[in-house]
Formats: structure tokens, sequence, C-alpha cells
């Protein structure tokens, strides 16, 4: 039948895959240690000797508990057949996955994007320095805003002082006075102040060609070609240098130092004594050195106001440069290392889908195999009463059971297409001859009647006709 052939084709496909199988399986779980081998190594810490020995035993421990895992889920998983022992393999199958994926697939990933997430790392700190070194070199340039500020005000002292000493434009009176000395004491201090503004210039340029310099190296070591262990290495020595040289960046501002000079411009003013040769220019003295004061406190205020605000940008906090393991880097980067997460994965748990293969192959056998027709199974007994029925039906003795009949509800029926052959009449029994058979005969051929002689049906073709008696 075509439905009993095919369930052979399944099975005997599925045995000649099982060798396959297993060496699939194998070079699955081998290269998984390999990987494992690899991810691991970078983790231990010793010798060369234990490293080497306490890698291979943890790979090759992983590799034999990978195949026997699998060899077991390919074996069981597709034999059971009830719906809740088949929830529990799977979940023992998923709780099996998690522990491949705790105990390997983290290390073949770190096998193989280890290089790459470390360089990730060093890539990211770097992005994270430079930002760092901007926003110093920011805060300590952010004093030179007030420069332009006090600039201004120690020229107008200085054009105030030059007017009341030419013209008298202050008091009426010309010459050098009292006015004309507090004018030019504010003019000098405000320079003074200036000039502390512009000598951090150069110190801060320098400080920031520096800290370029070792951003400049820091990614070279980030691109070079080679080992990226000992580039690592160098990469955290100039955090160091450059790490220094934020701190000093940060230090070199001058807002701190603008405010303490504005506060003392106002708070340490001393206005000299009025010195007019008559009482009305000592009046006037007075109150022109009354009004540079008040010019001087609120010169003073708006300087200190502006420095106030530089001081309120936030510090920049010295950053640590953590170094990390290929494994650690990895894990933090995974983000970034999707394939690579895929394909160690996947070395791992590809035996699920052979799991998964195998058990819809044997459901299908199983249900072919219930799905074949009874008369391709019917046993002599069943024959037997399907007889007896037919002879109950037709009213015949056992005796007189017509062979055809027999034989067309014992062999199952033909195929539509097959042509079948006709069957011969059978003449009629000729009229008995002789008188009937003594009373004493009856007992023979009642035994003869009950005596069922087997006929071997399945011999007959399908054309042959009734058997004559």
């Amino acid at each position: 039948m075509q439905l009993k052939s095919n369930v052979v084709r399944l099975g005997e496909t599925v045995r000649g895959v099982e060798t396959m199988t297993r060496f699939a399986l194998a070079v699955l779980a081998l290269a998984s240690g390999v990987y494992t081998y690899l991810g691991v190594r970078s983790l231990l810490d010793g010798s060369a000797t234990f490293v080497f020995f306490a890698a291979i035993i943890y790979s090759a421990a992983v590799s034999v508990a990978i195949y026997a895992f699998w060899s077991f889920m390919l074996r069981f998983v597709p034999l059971v057949v009830d719906a809740a022992q088949r929830a529990a393999m799977f979940l023992v199958m998923a709780i099996g996955c998690v522990m491949i994926v705790a105990m390997s697939s983290w290390l073949n990933a770190a096998a193989l994007a280890g290089s790459a997430a470390l360089e990730q790392h060093l890539a990211v700190t770097l992005e994270g320095y430079v930002g760092d070194l901007d926003a110093a070199h920011g805060n300590a340039l952010a004093a030179q805003s007030l420069l332009p500020d006090v600039q201004r005000a120690s020229e107008r002292f200085t054009r105030l002082a030059a007017d009341e000493r030419a013209s008298g434009a202050l008091t009426g009176t010309s010459g050098s006075g009292s006015v004309v000395q507090l004018l030019s004491q504010m003019s000098a201090q405000m320079n003074e102040l200036g000039a502390s503004i512009t000598g951090s210039r150069p110190e801060v340029a320098a400080l920031f060609e520096t800290g370029s310099g070792h951003l400049a190296r820091m990614r070279e070591l980030v691109s070079a070609p080679g080992p990226v262990e000992p580039r690592a290495d160098q990469f955290a020595a100039e955090v160091v240098q450059l790490t220094a040289v934020i701190s000093a960046l940060q230090e070199t501002g001058v807002a701190p130092s603008v405010k303490r000079a504005a506060q003392d411009l106002s708070l340490g003013f001393i206005a000299p004594v009025a010195d007019g040769g008559d009482a009305s220019l000592v009046v006037r003295q007075d109150q022109v050195m009354q009004t540079v004061r008040d010019s001087v406190t609120a010169q003073s205020a708006a300087l200190s106001q502006a420095a106030d605000e530089i001081l309120a940008e936030p510090r920049v906090e010295p950053r640590r440069f953590v170094p990390l393991s290929t494994a650690e880097a990895v894990l933090r980067y995974w983000s970034d290392f999707l394939p690579s997460w895929a394909g160690a994965i996947s070395i791992d748990l590809l035996p699920v889908v052979l799991v998964l293969v195998l058990m819809l192959v044997n459901d299908a056998m199983r249900r072919e195999a219930n799905a074949v027709d009874d008369a391709d199974t019917v046993s002599a007994g069943e024959m037997l009463r399907a007889l007896r029925l037919y002879q109950d039906m037709t009213g015949q003795k056992p005796g007189e059971a017509n062979l055809g009949a027999l034989a067309a509800i014992a062999q199952p029926a033909p195929p539509r297409d097959a042509v079948v052959a006709e069957p011969t009449p059978v003449p009629p029994p000729a009229a008995p001859v002789a008188a009937q058979t003594p009373p004493a005969a009856h007992p023979v051929a009642e035994a003869s009647e009950a005596v069922v002689t087997p006929i071997d049906v399945n011999q007959r073709k399908r054309s042959d006709g009734p058997v004559r008696s």
C-alpha cells in the first residue's frame, strides 16, 4: 500500500541520516569547545601551563556536556507522544539551552568578537576624554570673556583723569588734584586685573596643546593593527597623563581671581583727601569722588556677577579608565556585536532544529501507520467470522458456501483503475440419480460438512472466476 510504503521510507531515511546526525553533533560540540577554550583563556591568570590546562579541561567538559545533552534530546523527545510529557521535555530542553548559553555561548562570543569589543571600549573611552578636555579648556577660557569689560572700565577711568587734568571736566578746575589721583588709581587697578586675565592665555594654550597630543597618541593606539592587549596598556598610560593635564586646566582658570579682585575694588576703595585751595573746590572734589566710588561699586558688582556665572559651570569630574577583558568587553558592548552573538549561540543551539525535525518525522510516521486499512491486517479468526456472517445472511449451510463469495470477502477491493474479468458462470448442479442417502450415512455427511478447509485466497488473481465444484 502507498501509506505503508511511505512509513517505511520515512523510517529508512531516519536510520540513514542517524550517522550524519551524530557526526554533525560531534562537529558542533567540538567547534563550541574550541571557541570556549579561546574565550576562557583570556579570563584566567597564572602561568602559561596553568592557563593552558585549565582552559583545555573546561572546554573539553563543555564539549562533552553539549554532545551528551543533545544526544539525549535527539533520542527521547521524538518518542514522547503525550502532550504533558512533551511540554515537560520542552521545558527541560529550554533549561538546558539556558545552561549552555551560560557556560559556553558568551565565551564563544568573546572569542569571536573579543578584540573588536576591546577596541570599542578604547574608542568609547577616548571620546569621553575628548569631551573632558574640551570642557576643561572651555572653562579655563571662560574668564577671558571678562577681559573686554575690564578694559573698557580702565579706559574710562584713564580718559576721565586726562580730561580732569587738562580742562577740569569734573570739578571745573584743571590740574592734578585728588580727583585725578583717584581716577588714575582706579585705572591702574583695572589694568592689573586685565593683565592677570590676559596672562593666563599662554598657559591655557600650552596645556590644551599637550592634552591634544595625548589624544592623538590614544587615537593611534585604538586604530593600530596587532594584538589589542599591549595597546590597551599604552592607552592606560596616556590616560594618566591626560587626566593630569585636564586637572591643570581646571586650576588655571582665573574666574576666582577675577571675582576676588572685583570685590576688592569696592571694599578696598580708598579716596584721597580733597586738596582744593578754597572750600567750594573741596566740595566739588568730594562730590566727584563720591560719584567715582559709586561707579567703582557698580563695576565691582557687575564683574563679581559675571565671575559667579563662570564659576557656576559644572567642573569636569576626573574620568577613570577601567581595563576590561575580552569577555567583559563583549558583555558590556553586546548590542554592537549582535552578529557575533548570533553565531556563538547558533553553534550551541543548532541541534534544536534537528530535534524538532525528528519529532515531526516521528509524528508523521505514527499518523500514517495508524491510517493503514484494516483489511491489510485481517486475521484468520476475523476471516472465519466474516464467512459465518455471510452464510447466515444467505441462508446456506456450512458445506454449501460459495467459494467465490468467500474469496470476495477475504480479498481486498481492487483498485479503481484495475480491470476485473467477468466470472465464469457456474452450471446448475445435476439432478440426483440415486435415491436419497440412507439415514445411517447422515452422521458422516454432517461430520464432513463441519470440517472447514483452509483456502489460500491470496494466491488467486483478481481475474480468476469462482472455483467449479
